[in-house]
């Protein structure tokens, strides 16, 4: 080892040997408040998730003690037609909403951050539908606008078109969940902008010497740069979408249909635990859902390499 080597170890184990009481009393005061984030990390996450792994390995009815069944419930997953029928629900709406949802919310982003007079008031209206767009509320709002005798039937009726009840039919009922998750555009709106303002000027400045037009500038400048953040939504829209609950339950009356057209994941998984009892395949499909969430979140992590750009 060389001097300078050792002078530097005695020197760490000095400092070490010669903390001060102050120094100390910092460290147990951490220990002391964090110590209810671990708690609550044990009891309310780590717990639960384990207890979850364990039944997802049992026949377990909520009434009665659990019984082993092995990889059973995984089995029964592969030949139940309604988990297909969930599932291929649960995609198109994820694969079709989150695309149109960050359109949406990155055009307004641009109309935004032209400077608007009295922009706070239109961010925070804007914002708003997504305070409340998952909540009880918005959804009877929701069942209420796309019904027979609702609001865009009504709209309709002054241009002479019959409407019909949108949430009762099997090809409109997903789609009015999809308009409403469209609808609730303002929390990656509002990410969207803050990264519209990080944009140097200099950039647009240079892109209008060339001769760039609107159209090549967004194409060759903001795109490019904005590409960390379309991505950093991406992902979280991409998880919000696949726990998607609430909207589903309350538009179909917890049944998931018409004809399963809305039968969500989340709300199969619902039925299997909480209404017909069966927590342990419930259990299991949670544990599927799991995989299926990290699966996505790695392949948009994998395929971030060829599309995200980051200026160092």
């Amino acid at each position: 080892m060389s001097a300078l080597g050792e002078l530097a170890t005695i020197r760490n184990r000095k400092g070490r040997a010669t903390r001060s009481p102050a120094e100390r009393n910092d460290g147990k005061a951490a220990i002391f408040f964090l110590a209810p984030w671990f708690l609550g990390l044990a009891l309310i996450v780590a717990g639960p998730l384990v207890a979850s792994l364990y039944l997802s390995f049992t026949d377990y009815d909520l009434l009665s003690d659990p019984v082993f069944t092995g990889l059973e419930n995984y089995a029964q997953m592969l030949e139940d037609p309604r988990l297909r029928t969930s599932l291929v629900v649960t995609f198109t709406y994820v694969f079709v909403s989150v695309p149109l949802q960050l359109a949406a919310a990155l055009g307004l982003a641009l109309l935004l951050d032209r400077g608007l007079r009295g922009l706070p008031i239109y961010r925070s209206a804007f914002y708003l539908p997504s305070l409340i767009g998952s909540s009880v509320a918005i959804a009877l709002l929701w069942r209420q606008i796309f019904g027979s005798g609702g609001l865009i039937n009504q709209v309709l009726a002054l241009v002479g078109i019959e409407g019909q009840g949108w949430i009762s039919h099997p090809d409109y009922a997903l789609g009015t969940l999809i308009v409403l998750n469209v609808w609730t555009f303002g929390s990656p709106m509002i990410i969207f902008l803050a990264g519209l303002r990080q944009i140097p000027e200099m950039y647009y400045e240079a892109a209008s010497l060339d001769g760039a037009s609107r159209v090549r500038q967004f194409t060759n400048v903001t795109l490019p740069l904005l590409t960390p953040i379309i991505f950093f939504n991406l992902v979280l829209q991409v998880i919000n979408a696949f726990q998607t609950f609430t909207q589903s339950y309350i538009v179909s009356n917890g049944t998931g249909g018409p004809v399963d057209s809305t039968l969500f994941y989340t709300l199969y998984l619902y039925q299997q635990g909480f209404t017909a009892l069966n927590m342990g395949y419930a259990s299991a499909m949670a544990w599927l859902l799991l995989m299926i969430i990290a699966g996505m979140t790695a392949v948009n992590f994998f395929a971030s390499k060829y599309w995200v750009f980051y200026n160092d």
